[in-house]
């Protein structure tokens, strides 16, 4: 869809309001809301653990293949702001962009923060009504910090009772193991949500209910005005990009047919007024999905961190994402009469949290939580030189701490770290604390390893996960960025064809890597393998502490 016909469609059903400029609004203009519908869905998404609020730069480069290259959500900078007509160095455009992130920063503050998005949550509930409210979490919300690390995903568990999370599906939260997972999920007021997650075949063997699925497919809420069907999308590719002994008798994936016949169940029953897809596929994915199925009226993604200011019109769904780190609220207001849905009014709120002050309760609660930890916490470490950021497509200025305290302390040529895009921003001249490099690194398998790779197996090893990232078919890309590499440098063509995109591999001294040569290789968290070497925060606190 080009510029012109998606703005055109966004203004024929009442979704290009006025933005606000800067400040210069008050927060009571900012976030309250005219009337609109008699139904209201409020979305975020990939919170990943972050109590506090935060530094978060969006992308300068989010790579893409094909006909999305000029489109969101792979433009970034100012061809995004210009494409949803955001005014430069306005509040939205330090929310939704890297441009002039310092300075932007250093005048709008931190966002997110969960006791700030309660304000705004509460506020929203109170206007549209709590009987017609709906608050849904996209996933990957329990994990990405030290506390939640330490607690297994406890404290965002009660975090997500205290905003009172009603439907949330999920992804990092399996990380934690089968069993930890089905104990918060067990003590989670809401209700968890997964279509396409069942049991292998030797778990179906060995069950003795005769149910193949995990979890509740979906869920129908019924509100004063409508009935709202909820259906869970994890992620598809959980035992792919994540070890797969944490749920060795799950299988996950897409699932396209078993999505379509239960939005046709919900259909032939009638059993709900709108369908919903809480999905964490990731934009590019959902976005094929809304092309080849019938029935949803909305896609509510997650997991790609794409913050999405107005949705896209797929057919007759509705496809959006929410961003990430606690940063923007979705508030998807619905016009429903007679069992039918007639218009939809959108809008992606950024949580500025000098503007919205933090919810009593849960202020409470993070502070109590955060006490036992905080000697451990507030350890300095270094002082940035720099900002320091991890999303962008093929490097990040915090990873190459990570990858220059590998080669450091472990002995190695070659350094490896996953493409992740959590982890909070830190602006020059900021104290470095431990708990800004676990926001990094808060994993359940942070091991480093060293070993010997040829200089082939290199090679395939960063063709494969350049296929991750740039295969012609969204339903093969896994999401993330690419794998950053340090002390080599590389050549890559993301629209060559699969073992042909990563050329003239360099080491730093400008050698080029030869075929069957071992080099020395470090890295961390480890998928495949049981990596016994010292925890990833272990290795680069030695080293920044050495380096300062």
């Amino acid at each position: 869809m080009k510029r012109r016909q998606f703005l055109h469609a966004l203004t024929i059903l009442g979704l290009c309001p006025k933005l606000a400029r800067g400040f210069s609004s008050t927060p009571e203009s900012l976030y309250q809301l005219p009337a609109f519908g008699n139904t209201r869905l409020l979305h975020f998404t990939d919170l990943h653990a972050q109590l506090l609020p935060i530094y978060y730069r969006e992308p300068s480069v989010n790579q893409a293949i094909g006909g999305g290259r000029d489109l969101p959500p792979h433009i970034t900078g100012e061809a995004f702001l210009n494409f949803f007509s955001l005014k430069k160095g306005s509040a939205k455009a330090y929310a939704f962009s890297d441009v002039d992130f310092i300075a932007a920063a250093k005048t709008y503050g931190k966002m997110g923060g969960v006791a700030h998005l309660a304000t705004l949550i509460n506020q929203l509930r109170n206007q549209s009504g709590s009987e017609n409210t709906l608050l849904l979490d996209g996933g990957d919300s329990w994990q990405g910090s030290a506390t939640a690390l330490w607690t297994a995903g406890r404290d965002m568990l009660e975090a997500a009772n205290l905003l009172k999370v009603d439907v949330m599906t999920g992804h990092w939260e399996f990380t934690y193991g089968v069993e930890q997972f089905k104990k918060n999920i067990a003590q989670f007021k809401g209700e968890f949500v997964a279509q396409n997650v069942a049991l292998n075949e030797e778990a179906q063997f060995n069950s003795d209910t005769g149910n193949p699925r995990v979890f509740k497919p979906y869920v129908i809420k019924p509100l004063k005005n409508a009935r709202v069907a909820i259906i869970g999308q994890a992620f598809p590719y959980t035992p792919i990009a994540n070890p797969q002994r944490f749920i060795p008798d799950w299988q996950f994936g897409i699932q396209e047919q078993h999505l379509q016949a239960i939005i046709d169940e919900i259909q032939r029953a009638k059993k709900a007024d709108v369908i919903v897809l809480l999905s964490h596929n990731g934009m590019d994915v959902d976005l094929k999905i809304a092309s080849r199925i019938n029935g949803l009226d909305i896609i509510l993604g997650g997991h790609t961190h794409d913050a999405i200011p107005k949705p896209f019109l797929v057919n007759k769904t509705w496809v959006t994402n929410a961003g990430s780190h606690g940063k923007f609220l979705g508030v998807i207001d619905l016009d429903i009469q007679k069992g039918k849905l007639k218009h939809v009014h959108y809008q992606l709120l950024p949580v500025f949290s000098n503007l919205l002050a933090a919810d009593k309760k849960l202020q409470t609660f993070i502070d109590t939580t955060r006490q036992p930890f905080l000697k451990t916490l507030r350890q300095p470490l270094a002082v940035t030189d720099k900002l320091l950021y991890r999303r962008d497509t093929f490097q990040g200025s915090f990873d190459e701490i990570l990858l220059n305290a590998l080669r450091t302390i472990n002995g190695a040529e070659i350094a490896f770290s996953p493409g992740f895009r959590w982890g909070s921003s830190l602006l020059p001249k900021q104290t470095l604390y431990f708990e800004d490099l676990m926001n990094h690194t808060a994993i359940t398998y942070p091991n480093s390893y060293v070993k010997e790779l040829s200089g082939q197996k290199i090679k395939a090893i960063l063709e494969d996960v350049a296929d991750n990232l740039f295969n012609p078919d969204p339903y093969y890309r896994q999401g993330g960025d690419m794998v950053r590499v340090g002390g080599m440098h590389y050549k890559i063509n993301p629209t060559a064809v699969m073992g042909q995109r990563i050329t003239e591999l360099r080491l730093a001294n400008g050698q080029l890597l030869r075929a069957n040569k071992s080099y020395k290789v470090s890295g961390w968290a480890s998928v495949n393998s049981m990596a016994t070497g010292k925890p990833m925060w272990d290795v680069a606190s030695e080293y920044l502490l050495a380096t300062k």
